[in-house]
């Protein structure tokens, strides 16, 4: 039986966790805010994500062990990663998801699941199928706590991800583009009639979840290592986290990611899930809140009018 000190690092790691999934969820919730799409290749943009980070990190680090310089080759590799993410995601929205836009709705899906097979197989080819470890730029020697044992690397994700929020939710909030956003989510075909260009809302869409996913990627690469297939499960989980808090809601995206990666850090020893059924749990998560509120916690059911 574990102890309630056990239960309690559980939870921190959950908190880790969770502030992960609700990064790379915000990029599922932005898009289907906008275009009422679910954009399947967002968890292989993470994985680009995470080998642009480790590739930038690695060439700037070179042989240099010095502390302070490690540390701001890290966060260089983050906003070059965040930067070519931004691209890659206005790119792929340009080529295979603007044509569709006016197709039936399963088009979009199943060229979104197209782009992921080639991102994924692409990184394969490139970089092969064995992972890599992303080195700390840092001494991670876990910090002692009453008992808890936290880690500088938590520490880190939890803070550059509450920062991300922040930020996001003060830009959606209070410019002009974020305006827009908004807008251009609650009626398209009004807010191209009062002026608003569209095409560059949702591009700037596109550029900021591609963005957030490549930092989530870069994050969950000190748990997960990278590995051209890191985006597939990481990417599910992230999309039932934005299910679970109501796709579409930014800060329901946020709460959906926290409760999943603490229900999963939790839950599997409080039931005594094994390790290798532990990612069920996020699916099993999924079905019971399609079938109690398929709207998500802070998800408004919407009505169509035919």
């Amino acid at each position: 039986m574990a102890t309630i000190i056990q239960y309690l690092q559980y939870f921190l790691n959950g908190i880790t966790l969770g502030a992960i999934y609700a990064l790379i969820a915000l990029g599922y919730t932005m898009v289907y805010g906008i275009l009422k799409f679910i954009n399947f290749a967002h968890g292989d943009i993470l994985m680009v994500g995470a080998y642009t980070g480790l590739l930038t990190y690695t060439a700037l680090l070179g042989s240099s062990e010095n502390a302070a310089w490690m540390l701001i080759a890290f966060f260089i590799a983050m906003l070059v990663s965040m930067a070519f993410c931004a691209l890659l995601g206005m790119f792929i929205e340009r080529v295979a998801y603007k044509p569709l836009r006016n197709a039936n709705r399963l088009a979009p899906l199943l060229s979104a699941i197209g782009v992921s097979f080639i991102l994924s197989n692409g990184a394969a080819w490139i970089f092969g199928t064995q992972s890599r470890r992303f080195p700390y730029p840092f001494d991670d020697t876990p910090i002692n706590f009453i008992g808890l044992a936290i880690t500088p690397h938590q520490i880190l994700t939890i803070a550059v991800s509450i920062i991300m929020m922040l930020v996001l939710t003060a830009f959606v909030n209070r410019t002009r583009m974020g305006k827009a956003m908004r807008a251009v989510s609650l009626d398209q075909p009004t807010s191209e009639l009062m002026g608003i260009d569209v095409n560059r809302v949702i591009s700037m869409t596109f550029a900021i979840g591609s963005a957030l996913a490549a930092v989530g990627g870069i994050l969950a690469s000190f748990d997960f290592r990278v590995s051209a297939s890191m985006g597939t499960m990481t990417g599910l989980k992230a999309f039932v986290a934005a299910v679970i808090g109501g796709i579409g809601n930014i800060q329901g995206a946020m709460l959906g990611g926290i409760m999943l990666g603490i229900i999963e850090s939790v839950g599997a020893p409080l039931l005594g899930i094994p390790s290798a059924m532990r990612d069920a749990i996020a699916f099993l998560i999924l079905i019971i809140i399609l079938l109690v509120k398929p709207d998500g916690i802070l998800g408004k059911n919407e009505r169509e009018k035919v």
